[in-house]
């Protein structure tokens, strides 16, 4: 014989321990309990962020190609480049040698001399 409020009871505590292993909680309305809603929240990209670090290894990338081939060579090829017609046109400008590239070859010619 079993006691029909225990049976109750058992099942209950079942429907309550399914539901505590799916995440919900179990507070009074109005009370400040421990138990906070789950709120979605946005994720910002750091678009400054992205654009800053696609900056820097274009200007490495720039850097290290003008200390590899060469000044003369690299500014042969670029004017080639801005000789040319479309997106090689376009190539060329992004390409020149400007202050921050030759610092950055610079600085990659002084790390090699240095080993």
């Amino acid at each position: 014989m079993s006691d029909p409020n225990l049976v109750d009871f058992y099942t209950r505590i079942a429907r309550i321990e399914r539901a505590r292993a799916k995440g919900y909680g179990f507070q009074a309305s109005g009370t400040l309990g421990r138990y906070q809603p789950h709120r979605a929240t946005r994720r910002r990209t750091p678009v400054l962020g992205i654009i800053v670090l696609v900056a820097l290894c274009a200007f490495g990338l720039k850097g290290a190609i003008h200390a590899t081939v060469g000044g003369n060579i690299y500014e042969q090829r670029v004017d080639r480049l801005r000789a040319s017609e479309g997106f090689d046109r376009l190539g060329g400008w992004l390409m020149q040698a400007d202050p921050v590239t030759l610092w950055v070859s610079a600085q990659i010619l002084l790390l090699k001399a240095d080993l």
